[in-house]
């Protein structure tokens, strides 16, 4: 899919695609998505440029990332689609950047493209004259996103955490089932922060690309130079809020293990404290379950009683010396 936006009353309004041999015209903004060849092959035309394919998008060296060429910047950065499922993923957004025209390619559509333009449609809420005001418009949508997502993730971590330390759970059984489900939760988690602070990564370094083009290639005006500050900023402060939330998330993990392993230690040592405890009356009754033809209390009227009652303080005394000494 193609669609094409350009800067008009003071916003971004789609445009029919135009046709560069026929009238020399470049849209601020190119969007391409989940392109066919012939898509690609006129965003080409339309800026000289070659678009990458998918699998060049999702190389991980730097190189094939944030490169010039033509004439243009490409920046890849690593976005996040599907943050309200339980399946999010990742997906590499490309942003082309040549003589303030803007050209985006990706796969799937995050919710922060759709944000972002919703707000610039509305006459002098965002500015994006140009393919670089528009690309960090973008760009600032997707750091939103990340920052929305954070403070959702805290709050699902504080809700485990709470439920690590507070389990009211009746049983045993009950508390151990509860802790294998947080671990579930942890892991997501875990996972979700690792994908956010890879995102953040991959803006970071299209941020001080970019801000290092502005400076050495070309004179950067005053507003993309501070909103290129801006986000540098922003990701930074949330690339540590995310390690903090890594580490605490880890902390719980190490907590939640360690209290499985607690429960299971409280479990066996049940076991063997009943172990000690009816070993002396075993050792009574086998006594007296010998078949010796001469054994004195076999014949003798209180015998049973006896040996009743002997297995019953032989059982007693280990009990109340375990309970005494706080092992119970």
């Amino acid at each position: 899919m193609l669609r094409t936006y350009d800067w008009q009353t003071n916003r971004l309004v789609p445009v029919e695609t135009p046709d560069a041999e026929q009238n020399g015209v470049t849209p601020v903004w190119t969007d391409l998505i989940n392109p066919t060849p012939e898509e690609n092959a006129h965003a080409e035309k339309l800026l000289g440029v070659q678009v990458p394919s998918r699998d060049e998008m999702e190389e991980i060296e730097l190189s094939a990332r944030l490169y010039h060429e033509d004439g243009a910047e490409f920046m890849t950065i690593t976005a996040l689609a599907n943050l309200d499922t339980d399946a999010p993923a990742k997906t590499p957004v490309t942003f082309i950047l040549k003589d303030q025209a803007l050209v985006t390619v990706r796969y799937v559509e995050p919710k922060p493209f759709r944000a972002f333009l919703v707000r610039s449609q509305r006459p002098g809420v965002v500015s994006a004259s140009t393919g670089e005001l528009t690309m960090l418009g973008i760009v600032e949508a997707i750091v939103d996103r990340l920052a929305d997502t954070l403070e959702r993730a805290g709050n699902e971590i504080d809700a485990i955490s709470a439920g690590i330390f507070r389990n009211q759970a009746s049983t045993v059984s009950k508390k151990t089932r509860n802790l294998q489900s947080v671990i579930e939760r942890i892991g997501r988690q875990g996972d979700l922060l690792t994908m956010v602070r890879e995102s953040l990564v991959s803006i970071t370094r299209l941020a001080a690309y970019h801000a290092a083009l502005e400076e050495g290639n070309r004179p950067a005006n005053r507003e993309s130079r501070q909103r290129t500050k801006l986000i540098q900023r922003d990701v930074a402060s949330l690339a540590e809020h995310a390690a903090f939330m890594s580490n605490k998330i880890n902390f719980l993990l190490d907590a939640t293990l360690g209290l499985i392993n607690l429960e299971q230690n409280q479990i066996i040592k049940i076991f063997s404290v009943a172990a000690v405890v009816f070993l002396p009356p075993t050792l009574v009754a086998s006594n007296y379950g010998m078949n010796f033809d001469f054994m004195p209390e076999l014949h003798w009227l209180l015998g049973y009683p006896f040996a009743i009652t002997l297995m019953v303080i032989s059982a007693v005394v280990p009990f109340l010396y375990f309970k005494g000494r706080g092992w119970l």
